[in-house]
């Protein structure tokens, strides 16, 4: 039997969050902390205004095809599994609005090395959760 069009676009997109999650944790956060203090907060102005737009439609789009998972499940795929997907996908939302938007919001005022730390320290919620939701979105799959 072959996975319905809805479990290959879930999967799909959250392959692509997964994807970018891992580049920003390993690569890119990390990179925030070697740009002079003069330079940090149009640099971080830059990483809001080139990343929103990427980010903010997939993760809209995953919402709404993990919603529509959860609402209904196609043949082949338990409630629990949806659900188990859509607990995952609310800790990558919870942990952007209350951790990382605002450690954003700190860089955007100025230089602060301490919300830089803790920015790549807290982001491993998000990285966890999105890998975890890319394992089922595998399973779901297969």
């Amino acid at each position: 039997m072959s996975p319905g069009p809805l479990l290959v676009a879930h999967a799909l997109v959250t392959w692509s969050l997964c994807g970018l999650i891992w580049f920003v944790q390993v690569v890119h956060y990390p990179l925030f902390l070697h740009v002079p203090a003069a330079a940090a907060v149009a640099y971080e102005r830059e990483h809001c205004r080139r990343i929103t737009p990427l980010v903010a439609p997939l993760m809209l789009l995953e919402l709404s095809l993990t919603a529509w998972l959860c609402w209904a499940p196609p043949a082949g795929m338990t409630r629990a599994a949806a659900f188990a997907g859509a607990a995952l996908l609310a800790v990558v939302w919870l942990s952007t609005v209350a951790l990382q938007v605002p450690l954003h919001a700190r860089l955007e005022r100025g230089d602060d090395r301490l919300a830089k730390l803790r920015l790549v320290r807290t982001n491993w919620l998000r990285t966890a959760a999105w890998t975890l939701r890319g394992a089922l979105a595998a399973a779901l799959l297969l």
